[in-house]
């Protein structure tokens, strides 16, 4: 039987680091479409000649070698470099020959700039960035402090901008009032800790947007109602449901700037608030009888699990079911809409838990800094989130609910023009 033996010393010279064979490709696979590039661009204005019959375009030998920082970690270059004697017949400018593949500038792929955000908005700190991405990249270039400085600058520049953008073109027809229970920041050298007041809207056409990201006072009036003032002065129309939880700031608010608006409260957040009125004994069962108002059929049943449970638990504990049969419009107003929307308009609470990472990016560098960088924070960080966003089941829905068509038992029982007609 034939049978092959590798010693100790030729198995060593066999091994092949693989991060060092993964940077060794993937420097030859850039270095031949930079070649390529250049040979496309070479061959395109062959036929250019000068008055003396020599070529207008040529090459130029290569740049001087740099490290660019990829996926793949870093790799050293030397881009071929083209001489383009042309002349722009419009500016008179000299033709410059611009790689698309590798612009001069660029020291890191856009993927790698992309994680840099990303990781300063999880929780890794300025003063991390070098050594932590130098083990992974095997370089340090382009990646200090300084660069996620810069970041923050431009986000908070981001924020600016997205807080004075015209809202006439947009129609939310849901919105979903926000603070996270108090998203709050504890800012250096400040002893006001920053609230952030986030909105989301549901568009016409069934999708879920960002539509503010503010400072404010959770339980404040003021501070919500000047956030819905700059929205209505930017051209934003009253959304026909909003959707918040308990505090009474923010519905005094939507009482005076949007007057129209319906009110729809949180059922997580009503539910911890009953349930924390009731000792521990009973709250398994509480929990079941809440359950069944919340998910009920339709309003005639919410209705009838209302009484049996004020029957169940009000004589000993009448605060937890005040709470309940108080407010059981404000409960309830989601039977009034599709069935579809219902999941969606009973709980905020799929867009606050978008705050854990804000939370965890706070505790990491002990507080933002400013209001303005917790502020920006929040906003990349939601930004980056509503592109995962799912639009809200049956979407078509939507713009009919804009226009008036009327609902019972989550079935449309009158459409827009119907509407019309009687109003006539």
């Amino acid at each position: 039987m034939l049978s092959v033996v590798i010693d100790a010393q030729a198995h060593d010279e066999l091994r092949v680091d693989l991060d060092q064979l993964v940077r060794e490709g993937a420097r030859r696979m850039l270095a031949a479409a930079l070649e390529a590039e250049v040979d496309a661009y070479l061959a395109a204005h062959a036929a250019e000649h000068d008055e003396r019959g020599r070529r207008l375009v040529v090459r130029n030998g290569h740049a001087r070698q740099r490290e660019v920082t990829t996926a793949a970690g870093a790799v050293v270059v030397r881009a071929p470099r083209v001489d383009d004697r042309r002349t722009d017949p419009v500016t008179g400018n000299r033709v410059r020959f611009r790689s698309m593949v590798l612009p001069p500038w660029c020291r890191k792929s856009p993927k790698v700039a992309e994680v840099l955000p990303l990781l300063y908005l999880h929780g890794l700190s300025t003063g991390d960035f070098v050594p932590a991405l130098a083990a992974f990249f095997g370089s340090a270039a382009g990646l200090s402090a300084s660069v996620v400085t810069r970041l923050v600058a431009q986000w908070q520049a981001d924020h600016d901008a997205f807080g004075r953008r015209d809202l006439t073109d947009r129609d939310y027809v849901y919105c979903v009032y926000c603070c996270a229970d108090g998203v709050h920041f504890r800012v250096r050298l400040e002893q006001a800790r920053l609230c952030c007041l986030v909105i989301v809207g549901v568009r016409a056409d069934g999708t879920k947007e960002l539509v503010a990201v503010a400072d404010g006072e959770r339980e404040s009036t003021e501070s919500w109602a000047e956030v819905l003032r700059d929205l209505r002065r930017r051209g934003m129309r009253a959304p026909v449901v909003a959707v918040g939880d308990g505090a009474l700031g923010l519905w005094a608010a939507l009482r005076d700037v949007f007057p129209a608006t319906r009110q729809q409260r949180d059922w997580v957040h009503k539910v911890a608030n009953v349930l924390g009125c009731l000792p521990k004994a009973v709250q398994a069962g509480a929990r079941t009888a809440l359950a069944e108002i919340r998910d009920a059929s339709d309003r005639e049943h919410a209705e009838r699990a209302i009484e049996v449970f004020a029957r169940d638990y009000g004589a000993k504990w009448p605060k937890a079911v005040a709470k309940i049969v108080d407010g059981a419009e404000e409960l309830l107003t989601f039977f009034d809409y599709p069935a579809e929307h219902w999941l969606h308009l009973k709980t905020s609470n799929p867009i606050e838990s978008t705050f854990s990472s804000v939370r965890l990016r706070t505790r990491v560098t002990k507080g933002p800094g400013s209001k303005a960088a917790g502020l920006a924070m929040a906003f990349k960080l939601l930004e980056a989130a509503q592109d995962r966003w799912r639009a809200v089941n049956g979407p078509h829905l939507v713009a009919l609910v804009r226009a008036g068509a009327r609902f019972e038992k989550g079935v449309m029982v009158e459409r827009p023009d119907e509407v019309q007609e009687v109003a006539a």
